[in-house]
């Protein structure tokens, strides 16, 4: 009998927004202040300004941490009831998802390069390919389904509220693996932000940038691979068969890290530390990675 001494990934994960589309400057900023001008709010995001907001995860949320720093302004001038200033944020980021998916519609944000050619290499090696993003549901299925029609109904989405924490928080992959039956150490993420590679390290996965115009000059040295894009057939930059384990790219299954770079614990075993609960959380194989590591 052969002895398999390499694993194939079990699932491909993307990010949405940077990582299939460059949707972010030309696409959700130019929706998002078109839906100010057409609700009378006398704000307009800049390409400076909303690389920085960009460090917020989720549209709703970037628009409240936004209103939040500029009070005296509308709408949170005349808008003060938190309840009504929830309701309002969520009507203008309804009324925000339809303009960009018409911008999607009408072919205005292409692919990026060897998207496609990396999905395709995925499916045929039998991964599952799946899209978790922190962007409105509709607005990634649109993409999914006008930018990879022949794939649409083999990459399921998980995206939006589907998650009470956004990304830098691991709850969107965590979930994928769940839904997908796959192992996290042998999912791997393409991700362009450094939160985004972030919550893709603390669910245990491996995780490859493919820098993007907002995320050129953000620290990515906790990805596993950084690439300025997967590249097109005849100029990849990886193809699918160099991400198994070991292989191209890294040696030993991964294990979660935090911000800093310390193996991550999640929320119930955080709260039996603090509580003087005094055990080795790690298994057996985790130990043993860890020290060939160090």
């Amino acid at each position: 009998m052969a002895l398999r001494n390499f694993d194939y990934p079990e699932a491909l994960l993307f990010d949405c927004d940077g990582v299939l589309c460059e949707t972010e400057r030309d696409g959700h900023r130019v929706t998002f202040n078109a839906t100010f001008k057409e609700f009378g709010i006398d704000h307009e995001w800049d390409v400076e300004t909303y690389g920085e907001l960009l460090k917020i995860g989720g549209g709703k949320e970037r628009m409240t941490h936004f209103f939040d720093s500029v009070p005296e302004t509308e709408p949170w001038k005349s808008v003060t009831d938190p309840e009504e200033r929830k309701a309002l944020v969520k009507k203008l980021h309804l009324r925000k998802t339809e303009m960009f998916l018409e911008l999607v519609n009408a072919g205005a944000l292409p692919l990026r390069p060897g998207v496609k050619r990396m999905v395709s290499e995925a499916l045929e090696a039998g991964a599952k390919v799946a899209v978790c993003s922190t962007s409105n549901e509709k607005a990634v299925q649109g993409i999914v389904n006008t930018m990879l029609p022949e794939f649409a109904d083999r990459m399921p989405v998980f995206a939006g509220d589907v998650v009470a924490k956004k990304k830098p928080s691991p709850d969107i992959y965590n979930l994928a693996a769940e839904t997908l039956k796959v192992n996290p150490a042998r999912c791997v993420v393409v991700e362009d932000t450094h939160i985004g590679c972030t919550a893709a390290k603390a669910a245990g996965m491996r995780c490859c940038v493919t820098k993007s115009i907002y995320s050129e000059g953000e620290d990515s040295s906790r990805a596993d691979a950084v690439f300025d894009c997967l590249g097109d057939e005849g100029d990849e930059r990886v193809k699918f068969h160099d991400l198994t384990t070991p292989g191209a790219f890294w040696l030993n299954p991964p294990l979660p890290v935090d911000y800093d770079g310390n193996w991550y614990k999640g929320d119930e075993e955080e709260e039996q530390t603090e509580a003087g609960v005094d055990e080795d959380v790690l298994t057996p194989e985790e130990r043993a990675i860890l020290d060939d590591i160090n």
